[in-house]
């Protein structure tokens, strides 16, 4: 059924992520309203009120859900707290977008998509961007038609500008590691490109280049992965929080009859300059920067959803196995062994 009018939005976690997401929907989606904010930061909700013009704020989040006049939520809060919130949230009647990953126990996920499928007149969606960028939804319409063959392998990649304050060390128990946190868009990439394949077993390796204070939680700042699928498909992962030029993310999907390549050398644009010190061009800065228009695109997408004009590709399950395959990947990590997935 059509929602008639504009949708009523709530959005729980106003960080660097929440903020972008109440941008686009306050100022960039016509067929919604952001009318309730939710943060523990009085901060945060000052601006909200301020500068997006909301006047709803509050900082109890079960008081957030339970509103009367709200009938989605857009949740970016700690991943501890995605499972519990999202479950909060669908129990209340809200539909819910959840930023990734849904959660850091495959066991969590699942018991979100047994509530899910109670309430089957409500969506629930995981915030794997990636799938909302242009050039990656062009990629996999090109995979689907068949224009390099049979894809059998993905490489993909997520790196990060180094921060040398090491701001993120403080976050990794929260975040799950480098695999759960930088990794889990090229699982589902990987995945998505490959027709959804079940993971069998995964190898991990990796080596802290920059941050030795990361060591004690059990994680590196560059990390080495790969994946074997069933039937045959492969994915090979690396991420980096250690890169001097700025964010590159890139993907290559390669097939029996030829390749597909997303991201090429991190370029903001298509100028090339060459002078006297040589050829080079401006890189993306950061993720906001690279994936900006696709989080507009996402947005979109579960507003659609939520108001009963499209049906999302992407479901809880694709969520849950990337939490999965990550999951197995980080204990490779820390073991040293192949693990099973």
């Amino acid at each position: 059924m059509r929602h008639p009018s504009p949708l009523r939005v709530g959005i729980a976690g106003l960080g660097r992520l929440g903020w972008r997401h109440a941008q686009n929907i306050a100022h960039g989606i016509h067929d919604a309203r952001l009318v309730s904010a939710c943060s523990p930061l009085q901060s945060e909700l000052d601006a909200a009120r301020l500068d997006l013009g909301v006047e709803q704020l509050t900082t109890d989040f079960e008081h957030f859900i339970r509103a009367p006049d709200i009938d989605a939520v857009v949740l970016v809060t700690p991943t501890a707290l995605h499972a519990e919130q999202t479950i909060a949230a669908l129990e209340a009647g809200k539909h819910v977008f959840v930023e990734k990953p849904l959660a850091l126990d495959v066991r969590d996920c699942e018991r979100v998509e047994a509530v899910a499928r109670r309430h089957p007149e409500l969506v629930a969606m995981v915030g794997f961007v990636r799938r909302f960028d242009t050039s990656y939804r062009r990629a996999h319409a090109g995979v689907a038609r068949g224009d390099i063959g049979r894809p059998f392998l993905v490489r993909s990649q997520t790196c990060d500008m180094n921060d040398p304050s090491g701001f993120f060390v403080p976050y990794v128990p929260q975040s799950g590691g480098i695999f759960m946190d930088c990794s889990v868009h090229d699982i589902d990439l990987a995945r998505w490109m490959l027709g959804n394949p079940r993971a069998e077993r995964v190898f991990a390796t990796g080596t802290i280049a920059m941050h030795p204070e990361i060591a004690e939680y059990g994680d590196v700042d560059n990390g080495l992965a790969m994946v074997d699928f069933e039937g045959g498909g492969r994915a090979v992962f690396y991420a980096s929080r250690t890169f001097a030029h700025g964010h590159e993310t890139q993907t290559e999907v390669i097939g029996t009859a030829g390749k597909l390549l997303v991201g090429r050398d991190a370029a903001r644009d298509r100028i090339v300059c060459s002078d006297k010190s040589g050829v080079h061009f401006a890189s993306t800065g950061d993720f906001f920067e690279r994936f900006g228009d696709a989080f507009m695109h996402e947005m979109k997408a579960f507003i659609a959803a939520c108001r009963g004009e499209t049906v999302l590709e992407l479901t809880l399950a694709d969520a849950t196995e990337a939490t999965r395959i990550g999951l197995a990947i980080t204990r490779s990590l820390r073991s040293g062994q192949p693990e099973k997935v």
